[in-house]
């Protein structure tokens, strides 16, 4: 049996990326800089087509990375994908980022143990824990919090991954005294294309599909800017 055409895309965060997979081939695309993901998703979409030789109409489904993430970033990819299916006549498959994250971080460690944590600006992370046994399964659902608020459940072999790590390195020092499972966090870790079209291959062929018309980003924040006061607050905490 023929393995499904999956395009997908993922701009939940600096790094924007394509994928098309089919079988064991997979074509990836990628660029950095979110102020040009608007711009630069549509090229890699036709460039991994063009590599493939294959129509948008040929696709199973369209997937994207639905965030949490960065506002913008996540709207992008869900407007594409909208777009993409409504005129391809395609469903839409959303994936959740952070556990794209942690299929990223067991395709590159091995771990069946992951936590994700993905930078959320303002002082914040977005976070959530997964565990994979044949599958996926969420032990803490996707969350927005403060650094002080990342209590991740105790699991044998738990690694930790993502930006968030990066962005707050000393409030991660002191919550890995508490948690020892954070010491040795894959900060280089991100969301990409590449895990969306694989969980996407599992969703679809489960049935989990949407119209274009239900696809919708995840927002766990309904503020996305601080006020200069507060700006200049989190400044004179950080300093003292």
């Amino acid at each position: 049996m023929r393995m499904p055409l999956i395009l997908a895309i993922e701009s939940s965060s600096e790094l924007a990326s394509a994928a098309l997979l089919q079988g064991d081939t997979l074509l990836v695309r990628e660029s950095s800089g979110v102020q040009t993901h608007s711009q630069t998703l549509l090229p890699m979409v036709q460039s991994v087509l063009a590599q493939a030789d294959m129509r948008l109409s040929q696709c199973a489904a369209i997937a994207f990375g639905a965030g949490p993430g960065a506002f913008t970033g996540v709207r992008t990819a869900c407007g594409i994908a909208q777009g993409l299916a409504f005129g391809a006549n395609l469903p839409v498959v959303s994936i959740v980022t952070l556990l794209a994250m942690a299929a990223a971080c067991r395709a590159e460690t091995g771990a069946h143990e992951v936590l994700a944590v993905l930078d959320a600006r303002m002082g914040e992370v977005y976070w959530a824990q997964y565990s994979y046994a044949n599958g996926w399964q969420t032990v803490v659902a996707p969350t927005l919090s403060a650094v002080a608020d990342v209590v991740p459940q105790h699991k044998d072999g738990l690694v930790a991954c993502g930006n968030g790590f990066a962005a707050y390195p000393g409030e991660f020092e002191h919550q890995a005294q508490i948690y020892p499972s954070l010491q040795q966090a894959r900060a280089e870790v991100m969301p990409h294309a590449a895990q969306v079209a694989y969980l996407a291959r599992s969703a679809f062929a489960a049935g989990r599909i949407l119209t274009p018309e239900q696809a919708q980003p995840i927002y766990l924040r309904n503020k996305i800017a601080l006020t200069i006061d507060e700006r200049l607050a989190i400044k004179a905490g950080a300093a003292k």
